[in-house]
């Protein structure tokens, strides 16, 4: 197994500063920060790219077209995944990172001047954004779990999250101006502009991994096999049940928002009233709810990352981690299947989606630190994109179904519940698999894996 950090004598500043947050040991403290200053730049960036996504398509075709494209994603990754897996067989890990960001940076700045020449691009926009805003996070922890063993992985993971976290909140709050001080075109150059300054930290951070350690050395150098994405998860029982996991998850997740979104809009009728007259009050009235909401969530989430994440992995494990998210989403849904009532879903949502973008998001990228190189570049992104899309399509075709048969939110809740139940079930056999995993590890390597 590889091994990635700094040798030094005694710890710096930065070493004993990051370990406020988690146990860092001699060196490892300005490779973690710079990895969490990289990721904090590619999650704040895409709040930005979020917020011309919805002036573009709400302005240019309108909220019925939005919904629509969603599914137009999925199967564009049905192609972009098989591209990227041939594309990462034929060239090493920081080529295959620089030349995909660069990527992604340039057709920013084609749409900046499609967008100026007055080309309508709205729904081209959303559908880019919705593979890149998870392709390039999920590339971003290949890289991190490539360079990282096991042990410094779930130790480090947490704090470079805290750039995650503190990205996705600092980028929401600097998304309400961005459009205003800039405007959505100019802010595409602006995200361009970062994610060089990305590759450019990506690279320092590889050139770090490699000094020092030939296993590093051979394992920057050489492109991955040939065996593509799909086809990894599909042979593989682990990867098969992180995908299965990721799936449920996001299917339970979003039926919950929907459920949330439900109670709000009954919320805004009863406190501004019904009728077209009132659109604009009660979209404020739902505007005000969610901008708390989020608000919420994000600093709970970040309060998490920095406070819990570390501990939790470092107590419980990995595997013990798995069964935090679904445990709060069952106990959050039975609360919700007595008491239906808009200020338990709120409370229930906010614990909810701060646990999954803290310690779940850790968790889950943990899951692929004793992984080959193949699944933690491919099936990951494989993953992280495509699997993702999926649950939001048979989320979408869940709630279509549901209320086409009239269920009401009890009903909702219920059958998510039972969502919850499998999402347990696959955490316990993902368990057994990554006890399994690791012994193997261990017998090969020995106990520094």
């Amino acid at each position: 197994m590889s091994t990635a950090v700094i040798p030094a004598v005694r710890r710096s500043w930065v070493d004993r500063l990051m370990a406020l947050a988690t146990e860092v040991r001699a060196g490892e403290g300005a490779a973690a920060l710079l990895l969490a200053l990289n990721v904090f730049l590619l999650l704040g960036s895409y709040y930005l790219l979020k917020t011309v996504r919805e002036a573009l398509i709400l302005s240019e075709s309108g909220a019925e077209v939005k919904s629509y494209a969603s599914a137009g994603q999925a199967l564009l990754l049905l192609f972009v995944i098989p591209a990227y897996g041939a594309l990462a067989s034929r060239m090493n890990r920081i080529k295959l990172i620089t030349w995909t960001s660069l990527f992604f940076a340039g057709n920013l700045v084609l749409f900046y001047l499609a967008g100026q020449a007055g080309i309508r691009e709205g729904v081209v926009f959303y559908l880019w954004l919705g593979i890149y805003n998870n392709f390039v996070i999920a590339q971003f922890w290949a890289f991190a779990n490539d360079i990282y063993t096991e042990d410094q992985g779930k130790r480090l993971f947490p704090v470079i999250g805290i750039g995650s976290s503190l990205g996705a909140w600092l980028g929401a709050e600097a998304a309400k101006y961005s459009i205003g001080i800039f405007g959505p075109y100019p802010t595409m150059l602006v995200v361009a502009v970062v994610l060089v300054l990305c590759v450019l930290m990506t690279r320092v951070s590889n050139n770090w991994a490699v000094s020092g350690s030939a296993a590093q050395q051979r394992s920057a150098a050489k492109p991955l096999s040939s065996d593509g994405g799909f086809e990894l998860i599909f042979h593989d029982r682990y990867l098969l049940l992180i995908a299965t996991l990721v799936l449920l998850l996001n299917i339970v997740n979003s039926t919950g928002e929907f459920l949330l979104g439900k109670l709000v809009t009954a919320e805004a009728i009863k406190h501004v009233g019904a009728g077209a007259a009132l659109a604009a009050a009660r979209g404020k009235y739902i505007g005000q709810f969610y901008g708390e909401f989020f608000g919420a969530v994000n600093l709970l989430g970040l309060l998490m990352q920095v406070f819990l994440a570390s501990r939790v992995l470092k107590y419980l494990g990995v595997r013990g981690a798995l069964f935090i998210l679904p445990i709060i989403a069952f106990g959050a849904y039975g609360l919700l299947l007595v008491y239906p009532a808009l200020a338990v879903v709120r409370m229930v949502k906010i614990l909810e989606n701060s646990t999954d973008y803290s310690i779940q998001s850790t968790t889950k990228q943990a899951l692929f630190l004793l992984t080959s190189r193949e699944a933690k570049y491919k099936a990951k992104t494989a993953i992280d994109t495509f699997v993702v899309r999926m649950g939001d399509m048979l989320q979408a075709a869940l709630v279509f179904t549901g209320t086409k048969f009239a269920l009401g939110l009890q009903s909702f809740a219920a059958v998510t519940m039972v969502m919850t139940v499998l999402w347990l079930t696959v955490a316990g056999l993902i368990f057994k698999e990554h006890l399994a995993l690791e012994a193997r590890q261990r017998k090969i390597h020995g106990p520094s894996v």
